[in-house]
């Protein structure tokens, strides 16, 4: 903020007028610091929701493994009906989060063989089981219930036949079922083999009666167009020796379950940049995810390795929903940081950027991430001390996020200085009907067909990148209409010329997906505006919003990071320490060229 000063006035009042100078700018220092505050909390919701949701489809297969292993005898609920051993309720930890489980199992009159009081008569009407998993946590904030099925055959069928059955179900990363998702199976143990192509009905399953028996007989290959695919594996290869998955083992008048997860891939843009932003070319880079497809030794899914560009750039777009990390492969460079922090974690469908911060090679540094222990996400303003003996050095986090919760102060304000204010609307839009929400304006009859609002002017305080705009809620009335809430943008560096943009970089297209990357074609601006349009089909309803979000960097300084270079090998003691955080007291053992912490915490 600029203030003209009358020279005479100057010279006659010189401390007044800095005092004065000194309140105001602290005052507008103080709200830009608790705006960016409070964005940075609210803006983590989409993406915890959907590593919350992750973590729940895995507890859902683990328990889903363990109960299939049970004898079928045993597969009910303590003292309930049908009886067994599985107990209704279960806590189970993950991630320092506590997640309840409620099982419910039914025993199945499956009318193929028919049906109790039916024609034909079912003598015997319990022929499998249904098992249901409701998965709820009281302490992941905007995490609702999750329901997962799957059915429990018993071993012995129905048949005097000597074949046993194979079932194959498929489900998405949320446990989901898959419909359509083709089955490739072989048995190469039959004269001649035995090949099946097939696809999943709508509960994901894929029901294979009547099979041969043999052990690891049965080779599985699941795929869908646009998906990720998986399979069973060969035991005691050279470079799998222990499968986590091997091959399928049908016996006599028994049925082997065996479930898949896939979902629809992913594209990742990596680019290799300085420090100031400066693309750099030709950087080699290794990728690995987290899944496991065999033990001792472990074997990893995925492992590749990559080069970017002369233009800094690696694109890669057949990416499964996993948590990766990766390892920067130079005679002259190191990885400095990443935006977002490692480890990435790659959501299903999806179109991520990352960028890979890379500086001079320096042997034995520590890159430091410091992250939020519930959202896992980075967290600004943190003092990272590193000291051995004689040696101790203080290094800060920092991010930059901006929001706007509330617009019933009315239009007319050029600049974001007053967060419940804005630039200027068309009349359309309700700003105080509640406070705190934009909907369509309702003239005691009806909604409005349309409308829209344009912000007023945020200043990140330098050049910066953007990288994604969050709203609130994600999800609108169906009844609105296609694309209800869409946005536009503009930014520049001379706070001057605003022209709107999508996705796409022209004024054509719409951002209508939140957690929306931002076009990088705004990198490198100072000043910021939104331009919000709302819509509906039916005069009935209206979209909502009740928060706006948009994260950037200055200076392509990573988030959450910090990293220490020129070490001498040993032991450290780091200290971590973030206003409103417990401070964490931990050691690090430096042993190699470059290695990586990640530090969480706690409120």
């Amino acid at each position: 903020m600029n203030f003209k000063i009358n020279e005479n006035r100057q010279n006659n009042f010189p401390f007044g007028s800095s005092l004065i100078e000194s309140l105001i700018g602290s005052a507008v220092f103080i709200i830009i610091a608790i705006a960016v505050y409070q964005g940075f909390v609210s803006i983590t919701e989409a993406v915890r929701i959907s590593r919350l949701k992750v973590i729940v489809a895995e507890i859902a297969n683990e328990q889903f493994e363990i109960i299939r292993n049970l004898p079928y005898s045993d597969v009910g609920i303590v003292n309930g009906l049908p009886s067994g051993k599985l107990l209704r309720n279960q806590i189970i930890n993950r991630n320092g989060l506590e997640f309840l489980i409620v099982i419910t199992i039914r025993n199945i009159d499956d009318p193929f063989d028919g049906t109790i009081g039916g024609s034909p008569n079912d003598l015997s009407p319990a022929d499998y089981k249904l098992v249901a998993l409701d998965i709820s946590c009281n302490n992941c904030r905007g995490l609702t219930p999750l329901s997962f099925t799957t059915y429990i055959a018993p071993l012995a069928l129905e048949t005097s036949s000597n074949n046993g059955a194979l079932f194959i179900q498929v489900f998405d990363a949320n446990g989901q079922p898959i419909q359509g998702a083709n089955i490739h199976i072989e048995n190469n143990q039959q004269i001649p083999p035995i090949v099946i192509d097939d696809i999943t009905n709508n509960s994901g399953y894929l029901q294979i009666v009547d099979a041969p028996p043999g052990v690891e007989a049965y080779e599985i290959y699941v795929t869908k167009a646009g998906y990720s695919s998986a399979k069973t594996y060969t035991s005691g290869l050279t470079d799998n020796p222990n499968p986590s998955r091997p091959h399928a083992t049908v016996l006599i008048q028994q049925v082997t379950q065996i479930s898949f997860s896939i979902d629809k891939l992913s594209q990742v843009n990596f680019s290799t940049i300085t420090k100031t932003c400066s693309s750099l070319g030709g950087i080699n880079f290794d990728l690995q995810g987290s899944k496991i497809i065999g033990t001792n030794p472990e074997i990893l899914k995925y492992k590749k390795s990559f080069v970017s560009s002369s233009d800094g750039l690696a694109i890669i777009s057949d990416l499964e929903w996993d948590t990766y990390n990766l390892e920067i492969i130079d005679r002259f460079y190191d990885l400095v940081g990443t935006i977002p922090p490692l480890p990435i974690l790659i959501i299903p469908d999806s179109i991520q950027d990352v960028k890979l911060v890379i500086g001079s090679k320096n042997p034995n540094s520590l890159l430091v991430s410091v992250l939020d222990g519930s959202t896992q996400l980075p967290l600004s303003n943190a003092s990272v001390t590193l000291s051995a003996g004689a040696y101790s050095k203080t290094l800060i986090t920092g991010q930059g996020f901006l929001r706007q919760t509330d617009w019933s102060g009315g239009d007319g304000q050029v600049d974001f200085i007053d967060e419940r204010r804005y630039l200027s609307s068309d009349g359309n839009i309700s700003t105080e009907d509640p406070a705190g929400e934009l909907r369509l304006y309702h003239n005691g009859v009806e909604y409005m067909t349309s409308g829209y609002l344009e912000s007023s002017t945020f200043d990140t305080g330098s050049l910066s990148n953007f990288h994604q705009l969050i709203w609130q809620p994600q999800n609108q009335p169906l009844e609105a209409g296609f694309d209800s809430v869409k946005f536009q943008i503009a930014s520049n560096k001379d706070n001057t010329t605003w022209n709107f943009l999508g996705p796409d970089g022209t004024s054509s297209t719409y951002y209508t997906l939140t957690n929306s990357n931002i076009n990088p074609l705004h990198n490198s601006d100072r000043y910021f505006r939104y331009k919000l349009f709302l819509s509906t089909i039916d005069s009935k309803v209206t979209p909502i919003v009740s928060d706006i979000s948009f994260t950037f960097t200055s200076l392509c300084v990573p988030p959450g990071q910090v990293l220490f270079s020129g070490l001498s090998a040993g032991i450290y003691d780091l200290i971590v320490t973030k206003i409103g955080y417990q401070t964490i007291n931990d050691t690090v053992e430096i042993s190699n060229d470059w290695q990586q912490k990640n530090i969480l915490l706690f409120p």
